[in-house]
C-alpha cells in the first residue's frame, strides 16, 4: 500500500499529506490488516473489497483530511466529532495531528469497528 498511498498523495500539500499518512496509520491500528482500496479521491479501508466491507475512508483536501465513517449515522457521538447529513455515513474533519490524538476519535472509530 505504501507505493499506492504515496502515488495518491503526490501533489498534495506536504503538511496535509503527512496528516493523511498519520490518519491511515491510525485506521490500520484500529482496524488491523484491512483490505485497502486506493482510488483517485480517497483511500478505503474495510474487511472485504467493495462497499459492503467498508469501514473507513481517508480523503486529503487543501486544508484538512476527512475521515469517513461508514454507517456513522447510527453511532453514538457524544463529543460531536462527526459532520454530515447523510442517512448512513458521516465524516470527521481533521486539521492537525492533535485531532488524531483525541481519545474521543479513537473511541468513535472503535465503536464503528465493533458495530460493523
Amino acid at each position: 500500500m505504501d507505493d499506492e498511498l504515496e502515488g495518491w498523495l503526490a501533489g498534495v500539500d506536504p503538511a496535509t499529506a503527512d496528516l493523511a499518512r498519520r490518519t491511515c496509520a491510525l485506521v490500520t491500528d484500529v482496524l488491523p490488516d484491512p483490505v485497502v482500496t486506493v482510488d483517485t479521491d480517497l483511500v478505503g479501508f474495510g474487511t472485504a473489497p467493495g462497499y459492503k466491507g467498508l469501514y473507513f475512508t481517508v480523503a486529503a483536501y487543501r486544508a484538512h483530511v476527512t475521515l469517513g465513517i461508514a454507517r456513522g449515522a447510527a453511532l453514538p457521538d457524544p463529543a460531536g466529532l462527526m459532520e454530515g447529513k447523510g442517512k448512513v455515513h458521516r465524516h470527521v474533519k481533521l486539521r492537525s495531528t492533535a485531532d488524531l490524538q483525541r481519545p474521543e476519535l479513537r473511541a468513535l472509530m472503535e465503536s464503528a469497528v465493533h458495530a460493523g
